[in-house]
């Protein structure tokens, strides 16, 4: 029973893995900055790694607590800028928004559980008893 919680961590963990790669393109850059990001150049690789390291420390169940709030410190800028739905007019563009804006608040949800119980088994953080 202890794996399914190692489990859930890494299926968690994984979006946040694969998603920033693309934060650190041109392209991603040019779409944060038209979804009127401030100092996308450097918000957006800053928000990829923050994301990736996040995910990296939830995983490995080292500082998971930490890792965490990482991903709670990335999640909210970027589901209240580039998910903002209530301000978009096109009906089919407002549901996809809408839709990416409530898997992220989901997501959120996962992290503050994350956040409050921590790794749990099958972590760095139980072999030294860190709840940190």
């Amino acid at each position: 029973m202890k794996a399914i919680l190692f489990i859930g961590r890494l299926l968690f963990s994984l979006i946040f893995l694969m998603a920033p790669m693309m934060h650190f393109t041109s392209r991603g850059v040019a779409y944060a900055a038209s979804q009127g990001v401030p100092v996308p150049s450097f918000l957006v690789p800053f928000s990829g790694i923050i994301a990736f390291l996040g995910a990296v420390s939830i995983i490995i169940g080292f500082k998971a607590r930490i890792g965490a709030w990482l991903i709670v410190l990335f999640l909210v800028p970027v589901s209240l800028f580039m998910h903002d739905f209530w301000n978009i007019a096109d009906a089919m563009a407002r549901g996809m928004q809408m839709a990416m804006f409530t898997k992220n608040m989901a997501l959120l949800g996962g992290a503050l559980i994350i956040a409050y119980f921590g790794s749990g088994p099958w972590s760095i953080d139980s072999k030294t008893h860190s709840n940190i």
